[in-house]
């Protein structure tokens, strides 16, 4: 769990659970850096996160641990290791950075702080070590300085550090020093020292002067030292903080000791910057949070006085800008102003702390001296120095500017005031303004706040945003009336823009019908257009009179305007048929149509077409319904067909979809128009796929004269019918043919195409036509022209023209269909000649030339170029000789055996078979189903394989007869080929094949074969052989081809004989023999004889079998030999090696194997030692974890052979976890505990594994070592919070009277909940409740407390437990235990629970209890919350104390109380200010009668007199004076007349007075009467006259209105009115009214 306290709101910590080690906040932003150590290793991983977000930013592992860590500044975590500094930037994605290496003096040393100046060219790391023996408490610092820019670091000694700037007088630019402070022991003596020296001195710039000053410790603090220090930027102060919480105080420039005290009683262990206090935060060992920082009021006096130290105290004043100096610095600028110091003076004025010296009187002064001739007046100088140093003030401003414009030189102003360096004032502006800068004026009337000169300077200008704006935010209400009346006559813009602007206020302060009349009056028709353009712009339904206006008196007199308002299209509520009337008379025909909605009134509007935009018109149709849309058109061709065409057809184009094509063309139609039909079809032609559209701008088109576009058409388009088309164009008969050229090529119509033309004698199109246009048609016009009988010489001409574009094979088919192929002959060897190779031409030729039998043979034979197949099958019937000639010219297989079957050409089919040499051939003749097979095999036995001399021939046959599965056919042909003298006799491939048929089909024949053949493949046909099980024959085969490896192989596998195999080899002696045989012992399991074999065969390659198989056996002895011999064979392999050494292990060889693994060996010694500790073979494993290093496993070796010591050192080197358990547990079970402490503190290191030592301890009974082990582990620099736990634990169960002082000492480095479960199984109550409170856990806290008050209830502390429970009953509860237990400080904490308890309550407790009067001062503390049960008891208090004083101040300060009951109870009293109080309540409860009865008893007349007054009523009045008189006292009669002279009569007052004969005492009730009465019908009177005269103006000021009225009553339309009174103030409403008559009686035009 981790606590973030934000020091601006400390009353509301955050709570985070978090799992990591420790936990690093961001110093400005809600972001933190957690860090936690990965198990094993001696790594950290960090991590970024964003608290707000709730993501993280970054993470990153490492590699070693890091001991301190540290934000540099607000993007950079600075962190330590060991051994390096780095720094990590939290934006991007960068790792960490290594900055530099950590110098030698920092070794051993725990790291307390990390600082970098503030452009991080600096750095510094320091560091405390233990003290020196003769003082080991005072601890020694060092200090490692780098720069970064230099990448250089100096060692110094120090115990904290820290950088700031100071600027050294005559320089321009700060110099970085640095402060640091040291406590060490030199010869026996002290010495401590604070040091401040510059950093990277500036070449050519005066140095900043090495400072140092001694820290004074007292003698009680004599080995206390600096852990902290800070520098305050603010105060130009360094602040050293030491362990035992002294603060020393230096001046930072001067080194000059300013203070010392003592902060904190507990030691201090960090301190971190305030700089917003310009002090310093500091947390003790408490938990304390200690702020420190200036008395402000104090210091300059205290330096001053106390220190005797003036040039400190007013530097320091200036510095900081402290009070306190005045009287030092005032007598300073005397002394230089004496001294004509005058440039001096001014700076010393000019810096004066607080502006003690920035007066009148020291302007005054100034002004007062002369300045020497050719110098600078002092008065410039000193507002030049105040200048530099920032702003003056508003009197200066004005000096200044008095003296600058007197030298004419007012851009210095504007330079000053754009630079914010003058304070703006109503002086400061008139001058300004007096001088003729009005702008400037203007804004110096802005900023200081003088509204009237601001608002009356923006009018001037005509800035209306600015002086709108700056109403609104200044409050001043201008007079809008007013001001646009003046500014119609000098600015007509600028009132139209704030017009505009007065408009648009919520609400409007005028309405928009009084400001239009106001431009009206004046005929401003633009401007009061454009006031209502703008104010209109809403477009609202309450405007439509005023949007009727505005387009009226434009329509009148400006149409072109009106024209462009309706462009914009501005207004929608206007009276439309009235501005549509205007419109057409105003020639605005468009905008007329746009507004008509009568069908008559567009018809008679849109035949206007001469003076409207066609594109408007065009427009505006779509807009129209379809049906008016062609009413429209229709009256457009009626009235002028040949103007309006252009527009009809334009719209019928646009609007095609909405009226109807079909409409659109029956419209023109209608009117025969055939133009517009071609324009109007013209545009639908390329997206339209209606045929009649296409077909009907055909016919438009051609009718037109546009044959051009015909004849597009017709190529370019797929949707008119072809057969329509075509049958148009034949009867139009055009000139041009080309247009049905296009209709029949496209859509096969070439037949009628090639009949129309020749019938028409239109030749030139028939040539044209295959020529240019479809050469590939050729063939059908040739067909065509044949079938007209057309002349020869003709379709010959026609086509050699076309000659290599003719098509050859649908020419000669067409032609070959009409048996005129020999029209072609001469045509088709023209193409031979020039060199044609089309199969077509050649297959033409060859048909002509078998017809006529013209040497067909040679044709067939010499032509390359027929198709084979074509040709052949046109032969098949004429003469199946000529057919196979040209199957075989062109290898046509299947046809060739085809007709050699149907005409039993058997000898021929064979011997081309074989010689084509085909295998798919083969396969087809060879094939069972095929019934002319044996025919054919017996041609091929007898001629055509006998007559091949071709080998390849040969082989091809035999493989074919082998596919098709012949073997006895093939053996026999074998036979002949192979035993018999032949020329293939010595082939190897026929005798491999004899071999192989005769293994497959008769094995009784093989061995014969391999007797008397010795050209055949003996590997392979070995090979053979053992697949076929003739295991002899193959056995035969490899010897006769001395091929003993595979031979031996025969007879360890197949034969399975390892005796005859054993004798082989030892007859042939060769190591493949050998090894082969090895292997198959070692299969057999006779692993000696195995590994002998190898070794006779000298063979390593199965070293890994050998090495398995040995092991299984158990044969380290012979393994050990083989093992030698692979070695000696150059073999460096791991496993080799590895098995070697352990069987030297394994047989006790311990020096043959320490001398092995001395020497270079590629064994894995570390398995090996694995192998031999888990059998026990510790002395051989001891050797071998000693070779590799394996620290680890050798102590756990060690420990085996009870080797402590040793096993101890060996962990030590190992630090693993692992590897200290194990040697701990070893040394506690043998009682070695002094090297188990040393193995416990490297393990309670890790958190991890603290519980498990903890519990080994505790089962072995060993309760003081591990108490030792855990105090001792507290002094480690990784100790953590699971070891002071663990601890307190211990404690809490073997040593009571350590307990608490642990918990005080260490609370913050516990596991809270772990310690309260450990405390409340042993019953520490007061540790428990000392445990709740530090885990914020109060409720538990307190419960523990009063059920074991005995032990664990202190008053003090339980105060500060109740105020933060959570539970509201434990205060009740708490207030019974007080009363049970501790009567005497309940008081006390019912003051400190006021604010939380129910005050109601607790007095219901105390009255039961019957101990109200014991918590007195509680219920008058809580009296103002005004209880019922408090008051009540507070008065019942009183009542019981007769405390008549406090019961009144009770009653009148709060009123929850029954107020009757009280008085009920205190009238029945004998002390009479008891009976008091209650007239007292009788009066606040109304209840006068009660009151005044109870007072005239009491004799408290002047009680009674004041009841009287206060009650209003003139009935209780008249009764105390009737009381009076009866009683015969005058003196109050008097008296009553006077308290209650607003209840009295005149008349019954002296009707009493003079019946009870006290005529003198009622004079001055009638004087006063009198004088009264006379003043009210003065005052009627003078309202008379008032209200008279305020008639009369209002009836002159009517008359004026209306007058004025009447001067543009002309300019209105009489049917808008503006609308009657609206925003008009209430004493103008009658003018306005009057004038409104008035308009309606001369309006009009």
């Amino acid at each position: 769990m981790v606590v973030i306290v934000e020091t601006g709101n400390p009353s509301q910590p955050m709570r985070r659970p978090i799992t990591a080690d420790s936990a690093l906040m961001h110093p400005t932003s809600k972001v933190i850096a957690l860090k936690a150590a990965v198990q094993g290793t001696t790594q950290d991983h960090l991590q970024i996160f964003n608290m707000e977000l709730k993501s993280k930013m970054k993470s990153v592992q490492m590699t070693e641990s890091v001991v301190f860590w540290k934000w540099v500044n607000e993007s950079t975590l600075g962190l330590v290791t060991a051994t390096a500094v780095y720094h990590w930037s939290m934006d991007g994605t960068a790792e960490p950075v290594k900055m530099f290496d950590r110098a030698a003096n920092l070794n051993g040393s725990q790291i307390i702080q990390y600082k970098a100046d503030k452009d991080g060219k600096w750095l510094v790391l320091i560091g405390i070590a233990p003290g020196a023996p003769e003082r080991p408490q005072l601890a020694k610092g060092f200090m490692q300085l780098y720069s970064v820019e230099q990448q250089r670091s100096q060692a110094l000694e120090a115990h904290a550090a820290a950088f700031s700037r100071v600027k050294v007088p005559g320089n321009t630019e700060e110099s970085i020093v640095i402060a640091f402070a040291t406590k060490s022991v030199a010869g026996g003596q002290l010495n401590s020292k604070m040091h401040v020296i510059e950093l990277g001195a500036q070449p050519g710039k005066q140095p900043f002067a090495k400072k140092q000053a001694d820290l004074f410790f007292p003698q009680e603090f004599a080995d206390d030292f600096p852990v902290a220090m800070q520098i305050s930027e603010k105060y130009g102060l360094v602040y050293v903080i030491t362990k035992l919480g002294l603060l020393f105080v230096y001046d930072l420039e001067t080194a000059s000791a300013v203070y010392r005290n003592r902060i904190s009683s507990d030691p201090i262990f960090t301190c971190c910057d305030a700089p917003t206090s310009g002090g310093f935060l500091a947390i003790n060992r408490g938990g304390q949070v200690i702020e420190c920082t200036v008395n402000t009021q104090a210091m300059v006096p205290f330096v001053s006085t106390q220190l005797k130290n003036l040039d400190l105290a007013m530097s320091m004043a200036r510095r900081g800008n402290l009070p306190g100096a005045e009287s030092l610095i005032t007598q300073k600028f005397e002394q230089l102003m004496a001294m004509g110091q005058y440039k001096e003076a001014a700076e010393m004025a000019a810096e004066s702390p607080q502006g003690s010296l920035r007066t009148r009187e020291t302007v005054g002064r100034f002004q007062q001296v002369q300045a020497p001739q050719g110098q600078t007046s002092p008065l410039l100088q000193y507002f030049g120095t105040l200048l530099t140093k920032g702003a003056l003030n508003a009197f200066e401003s004005v000096e200044l500017a008095r003296l600058v414009l007197a030298q004419n030189k007012k851009q210095l102003l504007d330079t000053w005031f754009r630079e914010n360096k003058l304070e703006p004032s109503e002086e400061l502006g008139d001058m300004v303004k007096a001088a003729g800068d009005s702008d400037m004026a203007q804004q110096i009337y802005t900023k200081c706040g003088a509204s009237q000169k601001a608002l009356a300077g923006m009018a001037e200008k005509g800035d209306i945003d600015a002086l709108v704006a700056y109403s609104e935010q200044s409050g001043q209400k201008p007079d809008y009336l007013f001001l646009l009346q003046s500014m119609m006559m000098n600015n007509p813009q600028g009132a139209v823009n704030l017009a505009i602007k007065v408009a648009n206020m919520t609400p409007p302060p005028l309405d928009y019908n009084a400001i239009t009349d106001l431009f009206l009056q004046r005929n401003m028709i633009r401007e009061a257009t454009s006031f209502l353009l703008d104010v209109l712009k809403p477009d609202l339904a309450e405007h439509a009179m005023l949007q009727t206006k505005v387009l009226e008196i434009n329509l009148v007199t400006f149409p072109n305007v009106a024209d462009a308002i309706l462009a914009n299209s501005m207004f929608t509520h206007y009276d439309r048929p009235r501005i549509a009337q205007l419109c057409e008379k105003a020639g605005l025909y468009m905008r007329a149509l746009q507004h008509y909605t009568d069908l008559s009134d567009v018809k008679r509007v849109v035949v206007n077409t001469h003076a409207m935009d066609p594109q408007a018109l065009l427009q505006y149709f779509g807009g129209l319904s379809p049906e008016w849309a062609l009413e429209c058109l229709r009256e457009l061709m009626q009235v002028n067909a040949r103007q309006n065409l252009q527009l009809v057809v334009n719209v019928g184009k646009e609007y095609t979809e909405q009226i109807g094509a079909e409409k659109i063309i029956a419209l023109l139609e209608e009117f025969k128009n055939n133009e517009g039909l071609y324009f109007y079809l013209g545009s639908l032609i390329n997206t339209s796929e209606n045929p009649d559209v296409h077909f009907k701008y055909i016919e438009a088109a051609a009718k037109t004269g546009q044959v051009k576009e015909v004849e597009r058409v017709t190529r370019e388009s797929s949707m008119f019918d072809p057969e329509k088309a075509k049958v148009f164009l034949m009867e139009a008969k055009l000139p041009d043919a080309r247009p049905l050229i296009n209709v029949c090529d496209r859509f096969g119509f070439v037949a009628d195409l090639t009949k129309y033309l020749y019938d028409n004698s239109m030749m030139r199109y028939i040539e044209g036509y295959v020529q240019k246009v479809n050469p590939a048609n050729a063939p059908m016009v040739v067909g065509a022209l044949l079938d007209c009988e057309c002349d020869e010489s003709f379709i010959t001409n026609l086509i050699l023209s076309v000659r290599s574009l003719l098509p050859i094979e649908p020419l000669c088919d067409e032609v070959e269909k009409r048996n005129r192929l020999k029209l072609l002959s001469a045509f088709l060897e023209q193409l031979v000649q020039e060199g044609s190779a089309d199969s077509h031409v050649h297959n033409a030729l060859g048909k002509i030339t078998i017809d006529a039998n013209n040497n067909p043979e040679h044709f067939l034979t010499t032509n390359p170029h027929y198709d084979s197949r074509i040709v052949g099958k046109y032969c098949e019937k004429r003469d199946p000789t000529l057919a196979c000639v040209a199957y075989k010219r062109g290898e046509c297989d299947e046809e060739l055996v085809d007709v050699t079957n149907r005409n039993s050409l058997f000898k021929l089919q064979s011997r081309y078979v074989v010689e084509r040499m085909n295998p798919e051939l083969w396969a087809l003749v060879l094939d069972p189903e095929n019934q002319f097979r044996r025919q054919l095999i017996d041609q091929v036995v007898s001629t055509a394989l006998p007559e091949s001399k071709n080998p390849e021939q040969v082989s091809i046959t035999v493989k074919a007869f082998m596919t098709a599965e012949l073997p006895n056919e093939l053996i026999e042909l074998l036979e002949k080929i192979v035993l018999q003298n032949s020329s293939f006799s010595g082939n190897p491939n026929l005798q491999n094949l004899l071999i192989l048929t005769a293994i497959k089909a008769d094995k009784t024949r093989v061995m014969d074969y391999i007797n008397r053949l010795d050209a055949f493949d003996g590997p392979a046909v070995g090979e053979i052989a053992v697949g076929s099980e003739l295991y002899e024959e193959a056995f035969a085969i490899y010897r006769k081809f001395q091929l003993n490896e595979l031979a031996v192989k025969v007879l360890l596998e197949n034969v399975e004989t390892i005796e005859r195999a054993h004798e082989f080899a030892t007859k042939v002696d060769e190591p493949k023999v050998w090894s082969e045989l090895a292997a198959a012992q070692l299969l057999a399991n006779t692993v000696p004889d195995a590994i002998a074999s190898y070794i006779r065969a000298n063979d390593h390659s199965a070293s890994t079998e050998v090495i398995a198989a040995a092991r299984r056996a158990g044969c380290y002895d012979d393994m050990v030999k083989y093992l030698q011999m692979v070695r000696k064979k150059g073999v460096k392999e791991s496993h080799v090696d590895t098995e070697l050494a352990y069987s030297f292990a394994h047989t006790n060889q311990h020096g043959p194997l320490e001398e092995f693994i001395s020497g270079p060996n590629a064994a894995n010694i570390a398995s090996v030692g694995d192998r031999c500790f888990d059998e026990g073979l510790f002395e051989a494993a001891k050797l071998l974890y000693q070779s590799v290093s394996n620290w680890g496993r050798l102590a756990s070796t060690l420990v085996k052979l009870h080797q402590f010591q040793a096993a101890v050192d060996a962990a030590r080197k190992a630090n693993s976890p692992k590897t200290w358990k194990e040697v701990c547990f070893a040394c506690v079970d043998e009682g070695e505990f002094r090297l188990a402490q040393l193995c416990g503190l490297s393990i309670i290191v890790q958190a991890d594994e603290l519980e498990e030592v903890s519990e080994y301890y505790q089962r072995a009974g060993k309760f003081d070592e591990l108490l030792s082990l855990m105090e001792a582990g507290l002094g480690l620099e990784r100790a953590h919070m699971g070891i002071y736990t663990e601890l307190g634990i211990l404690y809490a169960r073997y040593k009571e009277e350590k307990l608490m002082e642990h918990l005080k000492l260490f609370a913050n480095k516990l596991n809270i909940p772990k310690l309260i479960r450990t405390c409340e199984e042993e019953r520490h109550w007061k540790a428990l409740a000392y445990l709740y409170v530090s885990y914020d856990e109060h409720d538990n806290a307190a419960n523990v407390m009063m059920q074991h008050s005995t032990t664990a209830w202190e008053h003090i502390a339980f105060k500060d437990v109740m105020v933060k429970v959570a539970n509201n009953e434990l205060y009740y509860k708490a207030l019974n235990f007080y009363l049970d237990e501790h009567p005497d400080t309940l008081t006390d904490l019912l003051e400190v629970l006021k604010p939380r308890l129910d005050h109601a309550r607790v007095v219901d407790l105390m009255r039961r209890a019957g101990q109200l009067p014991l918590i007195r001062p509680y219920l008058e503390s809580v009296q103002p919350s005004n209880l019922v049960a408090v008051n009540d008891a507070i008065n019942e208090l009183c009542i019981e104390e007769e405390d008549f004083e406090g019961l009144r101040q009770s009653i009148d300060s709060f009123d929850s109380f029954d107020a009757l009951a009280l008085a009920h109870r205190v009238e029945k009293m004998e002390l009479l200010e008891f009976r008091r109080i209650a007239a007292h309540l009788y009066v606040k409860n109304l209840r006068w009668r009660q009151a005044m009865d109870l007072q005239r008893k009491d004799k408290l007349y002047k009680d009674a007199m004041e009841t009287a007054a206060q009650s209003g009523e003139s009935d209780l009045a008249l009764e105390l004076l009737q009381f009076f008189t009866d009683e015969k006292k005058p003196e109050c009669f008097a008296a009553c007349l006077f308290t209650c002279y607003e209840l009295i009569k005149p008349d019954v007052a002296l009707e009493l007075a003079w019946m009870n004969g006290m005529m003198e005492y009622v004079m001055p009730f009638v004087i006063q009467f009198v004088r009264e009465y006379s003043n009210k019908v003065d005052n009627l009177v003078q309202e008379k006259k008032d209200r008279a005269n305020a008639e009369t103006t209002a009836e002159e000021e009517a008359k004026a209105q209306a007058a004025q009225a009447n001067m543009y009553a002309s300019l209105l339309p009489p049917a808008l009115p503006a609308a009657p009174g609206q925003g008009i103030p209430p004493d103008q409403m009658a003018a306005y009214q009057a004038a409104q008559q008035q308009q309606q009686m001369y309006g009009g035009y």
